[in-house]
């Protein structure tokens, strides 16, 4: 009995519904990176104090996606919480960026609008990812098995 090897399985991981959700995590968290660095890098000589946060912002949340990629749950709590924060930021500047289409104000690289537009979008990638980190959460991908490397799989 000592001699048997023991093999330690994930039964939530092979479910579809945990690969989908898996999936759709890791793509909004890129989106929303990709999406806070066209503003960063389309704003960046109007940005005053943002610079930091938003670069912050844009290497935790890849570095959030190759935690979840590797299936990381403990993750998932942290992503939404830190999605309300950049909602929040992203509803907050979008008004901002909209005003500076105005005479008076220096231009960006894009359009103010096209900012404002795209913060619009972060916005509404913040809440669709709340919601799918706590779906994912909820999936319980931490749940191990053990089973001695003889045993068959049961389903």
């Amino acid at each position: 009995m000592a001699d048997e090897t023991v093999v330690i399985e994930h039964p939530n991981r092979g479910k579809a519904a945990s690969q989908l959700a898996r999936l759709i995590v890791v793509l909004l968290l890129l989106a929303s990176a990709f999406l806070v660095a066209v503003v960063t890098i389309g704003g960046w000589n109007t940005l005053e104090g943002a610079k930091p946060v938003q670069i912050a912002f844009i290497l935790v949340y890849l570095g959030l996606a190759y935690f979840v990629a590797r299936w990381s749950r403990g993750v998932l709590p942290l992503i939404g919480a830190l999605a309300i924060i950049l909602g929040i930021f992203a509803v907050v500047a979008a008004p901002a960026w909209f005003d500076r289409a105005r005479d008076g104000f220096t231009d960006p690289s894009l359009s103010s609008d096209l900012l404002g537009l795209i913060c619009v979008l972060i916005a509404a990638l913040q809440a669709a990812l709340i919601v799918a980190s706590m779906q994912a959460f909820r999936q319980a991908w931490n749940v191990e098995v053990e089973r001695t490397a003889g045993e068959p799989v049961t389903a």
